[in-house]
């Protein structure tokens, strides 16, 4: 079974606070996304493989700690996951980005895929798909099929907000996916929204209704 871990550190618990006040405009919605997002991305790279390298310091030679160049992509889920991609690409510029779009139909409530555009190695890469929220789970969990069905074989789901229901459904379909979030909230409501929650992640992004 992919673990799941809640990121506890005060710095994202207190950004948190900040994007669930509905007094918060986009602009500052974003830039507070964004920082949580480079945080969140520390505790998911925090395995990275490292190899020993040769360096000079202006004082000796010595031996020291690189990255061993595993390779990374960071594959957003439209739109929302638009919204986490720099903070993540801060701190792996060299990661490849992907796209996957997918909208929730409002009457069914399951996800509907209309774009795709990954790296072309994607089998070879170590993938992190993000979503703020992971409401009903359904649009991850599709996500990550077809991920799957293009031969990736190592991913991490990272999100700010999940409900106790949208892990149940990932981890049920996805049993080796690893999903990193700030917080778990208590429920869905009717409309399937997280509660507490923050209402609409890509409205308040991007400022539209």
């Amino acid at each position: 079974m992919g673990k799941l871990i809640v990121i506890d550190h005060p710095l994202i618990q207190h950004k948190l606070t900040l994007i669930r006040d509905k007094n918060t405009g986009s602009k500052d919605f974003r830039e507070i996304v964004k920082e949580m997002s480079m945080l969140i991305g520390y505790e998911i790279t925090r395995d990275l493989p490292l190899q020993e390298v040769e360096v000079e310091t202006p004082l000796c030679v010595t031996k020291s700690k690189s990255l061993s160049g595993k390779k990374l992509g960071i594959i957003p889920i439209l739109r929302a996951g638009l919204g986490m991609v720099d903070g993540v690409l801060q701190l792996i510029p060299a990661a490849k980005v992907g796209h996957v779009g997918l909208y929730r139909d409002p009457v069914t409530l399951e996800p509907v895929e209309y774009y795709c555009k990954l790296p072309t190695d994607v089998e070879e890469r170590d993938l992190i798909v993000l979503d703020p929220m992971l409401a009903t789970g359904g649009s991850a969990m599709a996500a990550i099929k077809f991920l799957k069905d293009k031969g990736a074989s190592n991913i991490k789901l990272a999100c700010i907000i999940a409900s106790p229901e949208g892990i149940k459904v990932v981890q049920d379909h996805h049993e080796d996916v690893d999903i990193y979030v700030a917080s778990v909230d208590e429920k869905l409501d009717e409309n399937a929204y997280i509660v507490p929650g923050l209402g609409d992640a890509g409205d308040r992004l991007f400022g539209t209704k």
